[in-house]
């Protein structure tokens, strides 16, 4: 479990492919304080550690996880959100994140508001997956509030903060997002929708 606050970036410096899947290396300065077998969000997509030294950490991806997510287009050089598990002692400063994306979005814009930043995202809307104004969002395993909600779209908004410590620097119309929707608004959707189609 996560909370969406990225603590840290890393820097791809190897995609292997080992049959249908890849095999990660990421250095990072939080990599010397990892562990084998720990979970660790990279881009929001929950990945085990299965190498780790002072400078870099490895981890496997499989199919399923490149079928997903934008790590089918990971390249050497890309900058990755990071972020550990939460603690039971720590604060809840974003909202709930399980590190299961949940399927990619298209930038399909990105407006400079003179201190900050708004992203259009679009997804596929027969996915059934909703967001609310005000709600929570997890981009690329960054915690948000959602500002505009349709169906199949929408934005957020970025401070110069996450903007400057986070990947979301690097996107542009056309790039591929990690989503995971809110559980919650997930488990109400689905209810709604087993509900609403009994007899």
């Amino acid at each position: 479990m996560f909370t969406g606050i990225v603590e840290a970036t890393g820097i791809v410096k190897k995609v292997e492919r080992d049959r249908s899947n890849i095999i990660l290396t990421v250095a990072s300065l939080i990599s010397k304080e990892l562990k084998i077998d720990q979970s660790i969000a990279h881009n929001g997509v929950c990945l085990t550690v299965i190498a780790c030294d002072e400078k870099m950490h490895r981890m496997v991806l499989i199919d399923e996880t490149l079928q997903k997510t934008n790590f089918s287009l990971i390249r050497e050089g890309d900058e990755v959100n990071l972020e550990r598990c939460l603690t039971f002692n720590g604060r809840l400063d974003g909202h709930m994140v399980q590190g299961h994306v949940d399927l990619t979005g298209t930038c399909t814009e990105v407006i400079d508001q003179n201190g900050s930043w708004k992203y259009v995202i679009t997804y596929d809307v027969s996915s059934g997956f909703v967001t609310v104004p005000k709600g929570s969002i997890c981009l690329n395993g960054i915690s948000l509030t959602v500002v505009d909600s349709k169906p199949g779209l929408l934005s957020v908004a970025i401070i110069p903060y996450t903007f400057e410590h986070t990947n979301m620097k690097h996107v542009r119309a056309g790039s591929k997002i990690n989503l995971e929707f809110d559980i919650i608004g997930k488990y109400i959707a689905q209810y709604a929708s087993v509900y609403t189609s009994q007899p």
